[in-house]
């Protein structure tokens, strides 16, 4: 089973470069995408997308955050958000249930220039961990997406420049480290714990990409139970559309 998930920047845009062409290259059984920015029937989505039965979270604010699936297996429950109010506004959580696992895809709150919004960001990662928690009590879990974090020095280019920046904040790894210690494997570094180099994110600014100045904020998680079903985790900075590119797993 390969899944993807990719923070597309938005799906119509997206589109409009090669998104349904890159879903008929790599043929995934599930496809999680973040920061939509749209609702479901404002997307017109090409035949590629026809054995894919999809589910939506969309965000109350127009054009802003949204997650969605694409999946040729039928889950047994979907799930919107964390079931509170304050945190399920801007469409950030969809879960499905299969037999064996739950899988979460989500688009985790940017802390922000200047940290702004760093506590709420906090009180949001406290609620996202407890939902998975939660979920690992019945079943092993996987989560990917955008968590919004690079975790360690390795997994950007300028650690020492962005000590204090979004995403790069002692407070956010900290958070970050507590989730992954709470009963989760971070399946990239699981195969690859000490390359470099290896991201998923590059600021549209200053030729970022081209020099491969970026940041790796894109994962999939996994309980420990599930980590002798992995077989792949790959990133994908080949794969064009976004600021963002696709990260990937295969399970056997």
């Amino acid at each position: 089973m390969k899944i993807i998930s990719w923070n597309v920047n938005g799906i119509r845009a997206a589109l409009n470069k090669g998104l349904a062409d890159f879903l008929s290259t790599e043929n995934p059984d599930i496809l999680c995408l973040q920061e939509t920015k749209a609702r479901e029937e404002q997307v017109e989505l090409p035949l590629e997308f026809g054995s894919y039965k999809s589910y939506w979270n969309s965000a109350e604010k127009p054009g802003y955050s949204g997650t969605a699936i694409f999946t040729k297996h039928a889950p047994l429950a979907c799930i919107h958000g964390l079931g509170i109010e304050e945190h399920d506004k801007e469409g950030r959580v969809i879960t499905l249930e299969y037999p064996d696992f739950h899988l979460v895809n989500v688009y985790t709150v940017n802390a922000q220039d200047g940290l702004r919004r760093l506590p709420y960001r906090l009180e949001w990662d406290t609620a996202f961990r407890k939902h998975l928690n939660t979920l690992a009590e019945t079943k092993p879990v996987i989560f990917c997406g955008d968590l919004n974090v690079a975790h360690n020095e390795i997994d950007l280019a300028r650690p020492k420049a962005n000590r204090k920046s979004a995403g790069f904040s002692d407070e956010e790894r900290a958070s970050f480290s507590e989730l992954l210690g709470s009963g989760f494997i971070d399946s990239f570094r699981h195969f690859h714990p000490d390359k470099t180099e290896a991201y998923s994110w590059w600021s549209y600014r200053g030729g970022a990409r081209q020099r491969n100045v970026g940041w790796r904020l894109d994962y999939f998680g996994l309980s420990p139970a599930l980590i002798d079903r992995l077989r792949e985790a790959t990133i994908l900075p080949d794969v064009m559309g976004s600021d963002h590119c696709p990260v990937a797993i295969v399970l056997r």
